[in-house]
């Protein structure tokens, strides 16, 4: 992991929220959001991470960002606008003063998962996509207003609705603005948190193969987090599956998809609905609710619900391994199960 491809390593990542109670508001506990996960993105590729709501998805996504403050760990990103001579070199987003970490901000962008809520409702189109390029002070002007209207083009939008505000637009065409924000600063690595969870079906289709045409033109990195598998299966180049705040296994998205090594990520895909009226589908049902990450169960965090678990599980936390062509795990079994694959057809 430490290639000449890596733009993004996560190392031993923790992000912790403290729970306080009574009158004095004294610490009782910790809401464990992320616990201690590591993670890396190749550039120009799309890494999908998936998981159920609450499992720490988003949260891993602002931290990388650090629009969330991490407890610990390391965020070590490769830029090259920080260099005069054009080299890139890597810099931990953790550790980085508010000056460096402005500097960064133009390699790393979000776009966020409500179009409705981003925006702000008071600003024009043309002020939303301009405030990276006043900010940063890249454009001014006529070169500014000529940027916004080629950013605008770039994402299916009509340059002329530039004057309009958010509420004038449909939920697709705020998602493009959003897009277009986002690709103002020319960045490297976006992280496109849910992007077309919000949208009609119809509307999703036409974004994620937007975002796909963006990134073949622009030469854009993705950390795309969704819990659709069937979005992150088209859209992914490598897929990571999260739960309960821990990474429990990455793969190519062919070999995820079609030799599984987890049993959390079986049962996730044996709830994808199959396009074909005659089969019949086997679909795991996880018994018991999700553990709470206040206080996550002792050994495995998926033993409560895992219908291969044994005593090991309960006792021994299983360590994060490759078991070759970067298909990493954290399961005691990984190489004696044999997990049912997807069904596509």
């Amino acid at each position: 992991m430490t290639g000449e491809n890596i733009l993004l390593e996560v190392r031993r990542l923790k992000i912790y929220f403290p729970v306080r109670k009574g009158i004095f508001m004294r610490t009782v506990g910790h809401v464990k959001a992320v616990d201690d996960i590591d993670l890396f993105v190749k550039e120009g590729e799309t890494l999908g991470l998936v998981g159920e709501s609450g499992c720490g998805k988003t949260t891993t996504g602002r931290a990388i960002l650090r629009l969330i403050e991490p407890t610990e760990g390391e965020i070590l990103v490769r830029s090259k606008k920080l260099s005069d001579t054009g080299e890139s070199y890597k810099v931990d987003i953790v550790t980085a003063s508010p000056k460096l970490l402005k500097a960064l901000r133009r390699d790393l962008q979000i776009i966020f998962q409500d179009p409705y809520s981003s925006l702000d409702p008071r600003m024009t189109v043309a002020e939303i996509v301009g405030e990276p390029l006043q900010v940063h002070g890249i454009a001014q002007g006529s070169e500014k207003e000529d940027r916004i209207e080629k950013l605008l083009a770039a994402v299916g939008l009509n340059p002329e609705q530039m004057k309009r505000y958010p509420h004038q637009f449909s939920g697709g065409q705020r998602q493009r603005i959003g897009i277009a924000r986002a690709l103002a600063l020319d960045p490297e690595l976006i992280v496109a948190d849910e992007p077309v969870s919000a949208l009609d079906v119809s509307i999703q289709a036409q974004v994620v193969n937007l975002l796909q045409d963006l990134q073949e033109q622009f030469g854009l990195t993705y950390l795309f987090i969704a819990h659709d598998l069937s979005v992150i299966k088209y859209i992914s180049d490598r897929v990571a599956v999260m739960y309960l705040g821990k990474i429990v296994e990455v793969a190519e998205t062919e070999a995820l998809f079609l030799n599984p090594k987890h049993p959390y990520t079986e049962a996730l895909m044996s709830a994808v609905p199959v396009p074909d009226p005659d089969y019949k589908a086997q679909q795991i049902l996880l018994e018991g609710d999700v553990p709470s990450p206040m206080n996550p169960p002792s050994g495995c965090y998926f033993h409560t619900r895992c219908r291969y678990a044994q005593k090991i599980c309960t006792i021994e936390s299983p360590l994060y391994r490759d078991l070759g062509n970067e298909h990493f795990v954290s399961c005691h079994f990984a190489d004696t199960l044999s997990l049912q694959p997807i069904r596509t057809a």
